[in-house]
């Protein structure tokens, strides 16, 4: 079994006991709020979890940030995210893959962006900064995330 094979197999448990989800509802893709039915309190027991079962840090609004468009209107303006948005999306999230996310910027699906392949790569990320990597990381080991991670269970 792979490193990335193993962390998101560990990220899937956090999630399935976090969340009080069956381990066949967890996909990559899977949105934890929109698809997992996940709540604010689940954020912070998910990591709080994964934490535990890292042994890793994850500061406050590291893998969960808070609006990072509040009160700013160069960063958003009629629902969309403005491309100082998106700088700020990457600034503050270089572990996500905010490709798809970028062609269409609705703010209304910022929350689709936290899928449980998210968490997983937040998680990749977070122990490559641990073993001496960048922790400006553009392109983070989320991305190599083997094929099978990737199919239903």
């Amino acid at each position: 079994m792979s490193a990335a094979e193993e962390i998101y197999g560990k990220v899937a448990r956090v999630l399935v006991v976090s969340l009080n989800v069956e381990e066949d509802e967890l996909t990559p893709a899977a949105t934890l709020q929109g698809d997992l039915g996940a709540e604010s309190i689940d954020f912070l027991d998910i990591v709080f979890r994964l934490e535990r079962e890292f042994g890793i840090r994850i500061p406050r609004d590291e893998l969960f940030p808070e609006s990072v468009f509040e009160g700013d209107p160069d960063l958003v303006r009629e629902g969309k995210v403005t491309d100082k948005g998106m700088s700020e999306l990457r600034s503050s999230m270089p572990y996500a893959d905010l490709g798809a996310f970028d062609r269409d910027r609705r703010l209304s699906a910022v929350p689709d962006l936290f899928t449980v392949g998210m968490v997983a790569g937040y998680v990749a990320w977070k122990l490559g900064q641990g073993a001496g990597g960048e922790s400006g990381v553009v392109n983070p080991p989320r991305a190599t995330l083997p094929q099978e991670a990737y199919h239903e269970r």
